[in-house]
């Protein structure tokens, strides 16, 4: 520990250090320290969002030629170096490696994509109803913006927000989760060398009682970002809504994939699979609920069991490996917790429910199925986050329907079939903001919208073209 290399705040251009510093624990081997983070008090945010407001005028107005260089150069480099990144998410966070380059990809994707976006500007040129009046309407940024990112994307989810939020001309002060600062990090030094004017970018690392509340409370804040838990999210909206800044919610899931009597059987075990337990299923978009037919209940059921059988779970950076430990003994203690209650519930489980010997002290826990589970159970209805899964039987596709909507969240929703006629009433009846049909509910792509309705999202959506809307204001001008 005493040994353990340490990290900085990156302020207004310049590494400062931390008032203290927290390690960072490999969830693989709780003896394996990467790094000592910095963590940030609330008169180091004051220092970083009082730079970012005297960065933002010149910034705003910044060549668009520089600003598009300067992302695709941390995009590149991001490329470049997926190994090495993509090694130290695995460490951190607890992705097998090949899902953390496969991240680390993606992250570097995103920064080229907003590269891009620099330069393809659009507006409007408009008649007046009034003789002799021209209208111009046009974007332009929203000011400073705070971002508050999660533990399970480490280097993807800030990718998103930090990407966009400079595109458009905007200044930031980024919180990365306190367990998983590394990639966050990593992002923040390649900034520093690609060619962004001091204080237009601001990392502050620590916990998010005082340098998250720090941000979000202060005025000069003109947005909020934040990717999160429900009742976190819910707080940070209230104060946002009180002093008029804007706010962009992404928070739970309790997201359903429906197996209906005429899917392919292979296709459906292996999207509910993949759904349920890659990536630990620590993933807002990952279906811990699914619900089967009764014609293939049966025959899913005994399937999904075998498939689960053959997941292997170990340290994440061992070759061959498909499920990583979970991210720490909070979360481990919260997985298990819902597991004792699936039992008091009264439905079956399955498989797994038990953690795992791998060699290194570590989180690991089975792949987890419940079976003869009912919607109204809690397992059915609460958002786990873990490797846990359980199967719910219904009559027909209209119950299924019905019970897949019959919850408070709407991030993703899958359907497994081959009749083009529920795919297509599904893709119209979902009370999702993303419906995936035969293919498993967590996957997406950068360049298009993600986001949710009712309590999983709350604001504009995310990634793509649709980041505008959140990271850049609206002005008409009439010209006489």
């Amino acid at each position: 520990m005493a040994d353990a290399q340490r990290y900085d705040n990156y302020i207004d251009g310049q590494w400062v250090a931390g008032k203290n510093y927290q390690a960072n624990i490999n969830p693989s081997d709780l003896s394996d320290v990467i790094g000592e983070y910095a963590q940030a008090d609330a008169s180091q945010v004051e220092t970083a969002i009082a730079a970012a407001r005297k960065a933002f005028p010149a910034w705003a107005t910044f060549g668009i030629q520089a600003r598009a260089d300067a992302l695709e150069k941390v995009g590149l480099e991001i490329l470049a170096r997926r190994e090495e990144l993509g090694k130290l998410l695995a460490r951190e966070e607890g992705k097998t490696l090949p899902e953390a380059i496969g991240e680390v990809s993606r992250a570097g994707n995103i920064f080229k994509y907003f590269a891009g976006e620099c330069l393809r500007q659009a507006g409007e040129t408009l008649q007046s109803v009034r003789p002799g009046v021209s209208v111009e309407v046009t974007r332009e940024p929203l000011g400073v913006i705070g971002l508050i990112t999660p533990w399970n994307f480490p280097i993807a989810i800030p990718a998103w927000k930090i990407a966009p939020a400079l595109a458009y001309g905007n200044c930031v002060v980024i919180k990365p989760a306190d367990l998983v600062p590394g990639c966050a990090w990593a992002i923040a030094e390649i900034i520093s060398r690609a060619g962004f004017p001091a204080g237009v970018f601001n990392l502050v690392m620590g916990k998010g009682r005082e340098v998250g509340e720090a941000i979000v409370n202060d005025k000069r804040v003109d947005g909020v970002s934040f990717t999160g838990s429900v009742g976190v999210g819910r707080g940070i909206a209230a104060t946002c809504v009180g002093r008029q800044a804007k706010v962009q919610l992404e928070m739970g899931g309790k997201n359903p994939q429906i197996i209906l009597d005429d899917a392919d059987l292979n296709t459906a075990v292996e999207l509910a699979a993949q759904s349920a337990f890659y990536s630990t299923g620590q993933r807002c978009t990952a279906s811990s609920r699914i619900i089967v037919t009764e014609g293939i209940y049966d025959r899913f059921v005994e399937a999904m069991i075998e498939r689960i059988k053959k997941i292997k779970v170990g340290s994440a950076l061992e070759q061959g490996v498909d499920v990583g430990p979970v991210v720490s003994q909070a979360q481990l203690d919260q997985d298990l917790k819902y597991i004792e209650i699936g039992k008091q519930e009264g439905a079956r489980l399955a498989c797994g429910g038990e953690r795992v010997s791998c060699g290194t002290e570590g989180y690991y826990l089975a792949p987890t199925l419940f079976v003869d589970s009912t919607a109204d159970m809690r397992i059915s209805r609460e958002e786990i986050f873990g490797p846990v899964a359980n199967v719910v039987k219904v009559k027909d596709y209209d119950e299924a329907l019905a019970m897949a909507n019959d919850t408070e969240f709407g991030l993703s929703a899958g359907i497994c079939t081959t009749s083009l006629k529920y795919a297509n009433h599904f893709k119209r009846h979902s009370q999702a903001g993303m419906v995936m049909v035969n293919l498993p509910t967590a996957g997406v792509d950068y360049h298009v919208p993600f986001g949710g309705r009712k309590g999983s999202s709350y604001g504009p959506r995310e990634q793509g073209r649709y980041a505008q809307e959140f990271y850049t204001t609206v002005k008409t001008t009439y010209i006489g």
